[in-house]
């Protein structure tokens, strides 16, 4: 029982930091149609640059501000620039945005050093409870709490607000959007903003998580990010959350019991799941 739980929690925490990624990610896809391989480098940047404030200033919230703070600009600055010359077209996106996802590894290179940069955890979340031969870490519990509230707070204003009311029918008819006197341009430039924004706060919540971050994590990231929106279905919040709980379950499970599929069980789901169900779980058929 010590093992399951402490395997479960292990796995969820990978699973929403994922998630955190995930979102931002099945979001730009479902109302603007982007594919964006860029996504992983602002999962970097929040990473470094969160991570440098808090070393320099030692506050762990400072440096999530921070994080956000760098998602934010860099989204702005990515969509208005590179992205929006190649709406409606796949392939420049997947060519572009991979270009600028190199770029983005390499100008973190250039501002942090080339060297990874080692994370810890603020005092407050260090350590752990334990209930007998359960341990619970306290920052893996953080992270799990922090992925419910941001899925809790998507789910929200998606159903419950008017921009989200707008967002969701922008998934389903843009153009109608627009003729009602919608300015869709801005709601696609803020709905880009937010992900980038989730993207480099799972950047920076991962820091203290492995201990280390390195200019190629975005790129590892990235992939896991999108073989998640593949098996929760592309444009579904529930279905991202969900295929980023099993995704983490899967490897941390795969990773005690039997090691050599750590690294292919979450291609095996994906592909298991475009057979039986190429929509995705929550996905919807074109």
């Amino acid at each position: 029982m010590d093992v399951f739980v402490n395997l479960t929690v292990n796995g969820l925490a990978t699973g929403m930091l994922i998630f955190l990624l995930a979102a931002g990610l099945t979001l730009i896809f479902g109302l603007m149609d982007v594919l964006n391989f860029a996504h992983g480098g602002l999962f970097a940047w929040g990473a470094f640059s969160g991570i440098w404030v808090y070393s320099a200033t030692g506050s762990f919230m400072i440096g999530i501000v921070a994080a956000i703070g760098t998602g934010l600009i860099l989204g702005l600055a990515l969509e208005r620039y590179i992205i929006q010359p190649v709406y409606g077209n796949h392939v420049q996106q997947i060519l572009i945005t991979l270009g600028v996802m190199l770029v983005l590894s390499e100008m973190i290179k250039v501002v942090f050093g080339p060297n990874q940069l080692s994370a810890r955890t603020p005092s407050y979340l260090s350590g752990s409870w334990e209930f007998g031969d359960i341990i619970i870490i306290k920052y893996r519990l953080f992270i799990i709490i922090i992925g419910t509230l941001v899925f809790a707070a998507i789910f929200y204003i998606l159903r419950n607000t008017k921009i989200g009311l707008i967002v969701r029918a922008g998934v389903i008819n843009k153009e109608m959007v627009q003729a009602l006197g919608i300015n869709i341009k801005r709601v696609f430039m803020l709905v880009f903003m937010a992900g980038a924004a989730m993207a480099a706060l799972g950047g920076m919540l991962l820091g203290p998580y492995s201990g280390v971050i390195y200019a190629e994590m975005g790129l590892e990231f990235g992939i896991l990010a999108f073989i998640v929106v593949v098996i929760g279905g592309m444009g579904s919040i529930t279905g991202s959350v969900l295929a980023a709980i099993l995704v983490g379950l899967s490897g941390s499970f795969m990773a005690y019991f039997v090691p050599d599929l750590a690294l292919a069980v979450n291609m095996m789901l994906m592909t298991i799941v475009l057979i039986f169900r190429p929509q995705g779980l929550f996905g919807v058929k074109g």
